[in-house]
């Protein structure tokens, strides 16, 4: 088995556990999180793909006007997210589906945005995602991620690598580096960090903006 099929796995069954709870863990301190997140979203368009939709907490955040497609990879997420989006009337959702963000079945330049709230430190590989991020979303549109993202210096750096095994057991990682992603984006050379911004609890979490260079169509 591969390490990606095996990490895969070990996530679904974490994710099958938390799924019953995790409105009642989360949805108040991942608010603020959510709320800016959707709103930085439908800024840059109006066609949002957002990655990692658990439950569907950062659903009812978006405006109306949106049109909202939600993936997540695992199957009990995806049921609690389709059963909020009919409670709630999100008629702005237009689908929920299971899939791998690292392999997106969507055609290419289809998205104004891609959102990831709080789980691209989670996904295996990041910068394969983050490829396939790029790669459905239109020319000038805008890759946005929210997470608990650090910059590994100092006494905060080593209490996050030291517990990193520990978080992992429910679904977090807490050693995940800022510079991670601006690297990526570098490396590209197409995408440049717009924002990076403090949110609620202090700035314990962020949001990075990441704005693709326009290109010809």
């Amino acid at each position: 088995m591969s390490a990606l099929r095996s990490r895969a796995e070990e996530q679904q069954k974490i994710y099958k556990r938390w799924a019953p709870v995790y409105d009642r863990v989360y949805r108040g301190i991942l608010r603020d999180g959510h709320r800016k997140l959707a709103a930085l979203a439908a800024a840059a368009g109006t066609d949002i793909l957002e990655i990692g939709v658990g439950t569907g907490l950062t659903l009812g955040h978006y405006p109306r006007h949106c049109r909202v497609t939600g993936i997540d990879i695992s199957e009990h997420m995806i049921a609690r997210a389709r059963e909020k989006a009919k409670r709630e009337k999100l008629q702005h959702v237009q689908a929920l589906d299971v899939m791998d963000a690292h392999a997106l079945t969507f055609a290419d330049r289809s998205f104004d945005a891609v959102c990831l709230p709080f789980v691209i430190t989670l996904i295996p590989e990041p910068e394969r995602a983050l490829d396939e991020c790029a790669r459905v979303l239109r020319p000038g549109g805008e890759i946005i991620l929210a997470s608990k993202l650090g910059d590994g210096a100092g006494l905060q750096g080593a209490i996050e690598t030291a517990v990193a095994p520990l978080v992992r057991h429910i679904g977090w990682s807490s050693a995940f580096r800022i510079h991670r992603i601006i690297a990526w984006a570098e490396r590209r050379g197409d995408f440049a960090a717009a924002d990076i911004l403090p949110v609620f609890p202090n700035g314990f979490f962020k949001i990075i903006r990441l704005k693709q260079h326009g290109l010809a169509a």
